[in-house]
């Protein structure tokens, strides 16, 4: 495999630091290839502005097409080329972070912001005019695990537990983005409880993610429905016989 690793924590010596760390050593030490960007190590700007794009601050700044336009014309700034290269020789992505908040820390929600940008990894039609989406993108072919620490014990993060089921908390990177994307979503690593971990826990925590990175290449990957398969109409609604009755995300899935 040849994997990207995207990191977000501040402090390397935190457990997630400790879990980059081993999690990559299992990876290289199997002959996989890991290609690693740490964005707070790296001072990752996560704001989306105008001087990313080569965009001139006198006119108006319309985002999408800024982006495509720069993209399209070479002028995207050095540090988003440098990224879209890494995930480009990828085959295999895995997205690193603590949740807080319910979702990704600023600097990687920050990352994807100006990175995944319009004409790079969105905004394109199939042969019959079709928007591509949804199991189909610039990251078909590929595999994506998201590897996330959660403070709160197990159950909190249940059907019934109060902060939400987690699999709906983590929707919108997982089905939202990398899906959407065209990769093949894994089931996530989940790390509850992080912040009241003991050694042994976090050695039990690393050897668990070390397990499932070196399955990636033959897990089965959550099984959403895709965009064309048939299961959605012509306004992307899912057909009246598909899972009759029932809302919410988990409609969604195949």
């Amino acid at each position: 495999m040849k994997v990207f690793w995207i990191s977000a924590h501040p402090e390397p010596r935190s457990l997630n630091g400790f879990l980059t760390a081993e999690g990559q050593r299992a990876l290289r030490a199997e002959g996989h290839e890991v290609e690693v960007s740490d964005l707070y190590a790296m001072g990752w700007h996560p704001v989306v502005d105008a001087a990313g794009y080569a965009h001139d601050p006198a006119e108006r700044f319309q985002v999408a097409s800024a982006a495509k336009h720069a993209y399209e014309s070479g002028a995207l700034s050095a540090d988003i080329r440098a990224e879209q290269e890494k995930i480009n020789r990828a085959d295999t992505l895995v997205i690193q972070f603590p949740m807080w908040w319910f979702g990704m820390p600023a600097i990687l929600k920050g990352w994807f912001d100006r990175v995944w940008h319009q004409g790079y990894a969105y905004g394109f039609r199939g042969p019959g005019g079709e928007w591509i989406g949804y199991g189909d993108g610039f990251l078909a072919g590929k595999r994506a695990l998201a590897v996330v620490t959660m403070g709160g014990p197990s159950w909190f993060y249940g059907e019934r537990g109060i902060h939400g089921a987690v699999d709906e908390l983590l929707f919108p990177l997982q089905h939202g983005t990398l899906f959407y994307a065209g990769a093949k979503v894994l089931p996530p690593v989940l790390i509850s409880g992080a912040d009241r971990f003991t050694p042994e826990d976090g050695q039990n925590a690393a050897k668990e993610l070390c397990e499932r990175l070196l399955a990636m290449s033959t897990t089965e990957p959550i099984p959403y429905r895709t965009q064309n398969g048939g299961d959605y109409d012509e306004n992307l609604v899912l057909q009246p016989y598909v899972a009759p009755g029932l809302t919410g995300l988990g409609v969604h899935l195949a």
